[in-house]
């Protein structure tokens, strides 16, 4: 393993800034190129927005961790709350759905972060809590040139 860090923050919709700014500053050393730097920050904020707004209905006492790690080129980021679970990870994956349609929400953004991420796993119990982990390889201009 090449590096590793966690961050962990309360529940509130505020943090999730946080979050990506710092997974961003994290995988600035393998110089992403601005499509992937995008991709990337979008990914984290989907899946930490998911956390505080779904898991935990932002009530800014639950706790949001983002685990990231990077080997060579390969960045795991990993995002976990112990809030509410999903009940039908199947269904929540799909294009639209949404736990808040009352808010005018589009869906979870399971859909764009399997675009963005080589691959993406998501494992809740209802109740207990979920883990939204992904996995993006970075093709940086050195690499690409070579």
């Amino acid at each position: 393993m090449d590096n590793e860090m966690t961050l962990t923050f309360l529940a509130l919709s505020e943090n999730e800034a946080l979050a990506r700014v710092a997974v961003t500053g994290f995988i600035a050393q393998l110089d992403p190129t601005i499509d992937e730097l995008s991709e990337f920050k979008t990914v984290v904020s989907e899946a930490v927005s998911n956390a505080i707004i779904h898991g935990y209905e932002e009530d800014g006492k639950g706790i949001v961790t983002v685990h990231a790690k990077r080997e060579d080129d390969i960045v795991t980021v990993s995002v976990m709350d112990k809030g509410i679970g999903i009940e039908d990870v199947s269904r929540a994956m799909e294009p639209l759905f949404t736990t808040k349609g009352m808010m005018e929400r589009s869906g979870m953004g399971f859909t764009i972060m399997d675009s963005f991420s080589d691959q993406l796993t998501v494992i809740s119990k209802w109740q207990e809590g979920t883990t939204v982990t992904f996995t993006k390889k970075f093709y940086t201009v050195r690499t690409a040139v070579m």
